[in-house]
């Protein structure tokens, strides 16, 4: 018999968040950001839900590939670019867009045979200095790649490093838009914290991520409370096993926790070999039947202790949810000292995945 254990893909809060991101930016385009298997919730599970988007931006050409050959005809757009100038080849047979951040991507496509001219999203470095070109470069940069017979349309982009303080955000703001000074061109700026927080920067192609699958881009679910976005994702459980302990008892690994009184505990059947993280310490929320209660020492491979003290009527087969509608899974994420994109994408593959409507 299969463990309790069960994933959760909400299909209609997929459509709610769309039409919320929608609602925050209405007058531009949408990129719906699906890389990383689509934040872990599965590419090949939600891209039919999140059809009425404007395209597909994505990190792996494997990815694109499958989205074309399942149908999907709008744009699909490579957030990193192209790695060795034998992709262009399939760049340009797939019809895909493809950032540009470096000098020798630039020199690839010049010197590549192509069918017809590739799309693509100048990337420039405006704090974050991961990818992309200095802001002063932006002008030469833009008229080499204009000059190319190999380049079709053109798009600026950045992705801000600082959302959250105002004065380095407007930094960041200022130095792009003087970058684009009197290029009249297309601008890709916003992703999930500039949508959400920032209206003067969703400019005309926006990039959620985080807020399509219904998590806080800042990892505090009171900044999105207000939303209405949705949780898409939810793990649940069961509880498996109930200890009864006296004052002194110790539970768990190297009993990080020690019962203060007589306590009834329960043992659910989820743990970091599930992706559950193990670093979460005692008192991060889980829900019982509906009433939150917390977990106790540490985290196991299969398993995890939860308190009962708040839920007196549970027993064995009782449901837990450990992330969802209930305990938002950026509440369980600051409690480990993570980020929910972490623990979406941390989901492993033995946790048996299904999706709802």
């Amino acid at each position: 018999m299969p463990r309790p254990i069960g994933a959760t893909i909400n299909q209609t809060a997929l459509h709610n968040n769309i039409s919320i991101v929608k609602q925050l930016a209405p007058y531009a385009n949408i990129w719906s950001i699906v890389k990383a298997n689509a934040y872990g919730h599965g590419l090949s599970r939600v891209w039919k839900s999140l059809t009425k988007t404007d395209g597909f931006a994505l990190v792996n050409i494997e990815d694109a590939i499958f989205l074309r050959e399942q149908g999907w005809k709008k744009p699909i757009l490579l957030l990193e670019g192209f790695f060795q100038q034998q992709d262009i080849t399939l760049i340009d047979y797939y019809h895909l867009t493809t950032s540009i951040h470096s000098s020798w991507q630039i020199q690839a496509i010049a010197q590549a045979h192509v069918s017809k001219p590739i799309n693509i999203y100048l990337k420039i470095n405006t704090g974050m200095n991961r990818l992309g070109f200095r802001p002063e470069q932006t002008q030469i940069i833009w008229r080499i790649l204009r000059s190319l017979p190999n380049i079709g349309q053109m798009t600026l982009m950045t992705h801000f490093a600082d959302t959250k303080n105002l004065k380095k955000f407007n930094k960041s703001l200022k130095c792009i838009k003087k970058a684009a000074n009197k290029l009249n061109c297309l601008c890709s700026l916003a992703n999930s914290a500039t949508i959400l927080w920032h209206p003067e920067a969703h400019f005309d192609w926006i990039r959620p991520g985080i807020i399509l699958y219904g998590a806080s881009p800042s990892g505090e679910w009171k900044d999105i409370n207000n939303t209405n976005l949705q949780p898409v994702m939810t793990l649940n459980s069961e509880i498996i096993g109930i200890q009864n302990l006296v004052y002194g008892d110790g539970v768990g690994y190297n009993y990080h926790y020690h019962a203060l009184h007589s306590q009834r505990i329960g043992t659910v059947s989820c743990g970091y070999g599930d992706g559950y993280p193990r670093h979460a310490p005692t008192g991060t929320p889980v829900c019982v039947d509906g009433i939150r209660t917390r977990t106790l020492g540490l985290i196991s491979m299969d398993m995890m202790a939860i308190d009962l003290e708040p839920c007196p009527q549970a027993s064995i087969g009782s449901k837990v949810e450990l992330w969802g509608k209930e305990i938002k899974i950026d509440e369980v994420a600051t409690s480990a000292g993570t980020i929910s994109y972490e623990l979406m994408c941390s989901l492993t593959s033995r946790v048996p995945v299904k999706m709802i409507f």
